[in-house]
């Protein structure tokens, strides 16, 4: 049960319905619609056990179910309405181990923001865009609206300010604290210059914050003015090539991958990202003969860290925004036609020694990740053994 949402509407319900739901059961769900639209979540049915809603419950949080306001926890009552101040939500629902009931069912669809400014932290920098019918509303001047760095300029549109903003430039600061890495920077719009003002300059307070499974985007203004907060979320970007040899000089660029049994296979993950700060490595990789199921008939070559299959491993990379790898084609490829390959890699801060991108193998559950660490899947394939005398199969 759980997992992310991220098309424009759907429905929500806990697992079973209208059957009874399972005992110990908790699933998480996170809702990310488009960059600049908004959650908003209907519960349209609730029976659980009732009273103080500390054996089975429901959790709505406002972003990421680890770093975001609580909106909500309920067990029974009125069907609630709630919308997110952000383009993700997240949705909990817990049970116990004693009694079990028909559960909820809940209804999402996003709604445009509707605001003058707004904002993406893309993968190498900020892209905020102001609108000039709002700043001439409030009597301020496209050309006064400025950064800290004056050699960082904005491109001025008919209708737009747009700051394309890196973070490792252009007067960006970065600040590592307990859950996020931070990386912020400050548009300036001054009032006219003239002896007397008559109104407040204003300071956008622009950052994004990575947090444990996304990239947080944030602005505010200060001293006094119209309030502006924004909220996105997105994810790093990632790519999973092969190559023909451990040298790692030609990438294989044909698809399907054409190969032999106990062909040993070399992959090479990247991350596109202008923080050289960071550092990639692969947590879990996994087989199936579905791109759209890995759970249902799977082969793990590595799991959180700890290898699996007895022919995988890894190989030192020229830079920490790369990870190295390779394992032995399996038994597995002779049994179905073609497999898929999903990777789970960890970013961390680079020099972090307390995240699991230096403490390597490790049991831990799945959402017990350090502080400063995101989580992202790709998907590779198809894999098909030379000659096509696989056949189709199952495992046990």
């Amino acid at each position: 049960c759980g997992g992310s949402v991220s098309d424009s509407s759907g429905v929500l319900q806990s697992p079973n319905y209208p059957g009874s739901y399972p005992n110990n059961a908790d699933c998480v769900w996170e809702i990310q619609v488009e960059n600049n639209f908004r959650v908003t979540l209907t519960f349209r049915d609730i029976a659980m056990q009732s009273g103080t809603c500390q054996h089975d419950y429901i959790e709505v949080y406002d972003g990421p179910l680890h770093s975001s306001p609580l909106l909500g926890r309920f067990c029974s009552g009125s069907f609630p309405t709630y919308v997110s101040s952000s383009n993700m939500m997240s949705v909990r629902f817990h049970s116990d181990s004693r009694y079990s009931f028909r559960g909820f069912q809940a209804h999402y669809s996003s709604i445009p923001a509707g605001h003058n400014t707004t904002i993406q932290c893309l993968p190498d920098y900020m892209h905020v865009v102001v609108s000039r019918r709002y700043l001439q509303s409030q009597g301020y001047s496209a050309q006064r609206v400025t950064l800290n760095d004056s050699h960082c300029r904005p491109t001025v549109t008919p209708r737009e300010v747009v700051f394309n903003i890196p973070y490792n430039g252009c007067g960006t600061v970065q600040e590592e604290n307990n859950d996020t890495i931070n990386y912020s920077n400050t548009i300036r719009v001054a009032s006219s210059g003239y002896v007397i003002k008559r109104k407040k300059n204003i300071n956008l307070h622009v950052s994004c914050k990575m947090l444990r499974k996304s990239w947080q985007q944030v602005m505010y203004t200060a001293e006094d003015t119209v309030d502006v907060n924004e909220y996105q979320f997105g994810r790093y970007k990632m790519n999973i090539t092969f190559y023909d040899s451990p040298a790692f000089r030609r990438q294989v660029r044909s698809s399907p991958y054409y190969i032999d049994l106990n062909q040993n296979l070399y992959l090479q993950a990247c991350l596109h990202s202008s923080d050289p700060n960071l550092k990639v490595v692969v947590d879990t990789c996994v087989a199936s003969p579905d791109p759209r199921d890995f759970n249902t008939v799977a082969y793990y070559l590595v799991r959180n860290g700890c290898p699996r299959d007895s022919s995988y491993a890894t190989y030192f990379s020229p830079s920490s925004h790369f990870a190295r790898f390779k394992f032995n084609a399996f038994e597995f490829m002779s049994r179905h036609p073609s497999v898929y390959l999903k990777c789970q890699m960890l970013v961390c801060r680079l020099g972090d020694y307390s995240s699991h991108c230096y403490r390597g193998c490790s049991s831990r559950a799945k959402r017990d990740t350090s502080s400063a660490e995101e989580e992202v899947d790709v998907v590779v394939g198809p894999l098909q053994l030379r000659g096509g005398d696989a056949q189709s199969g199952t495992t046990g």
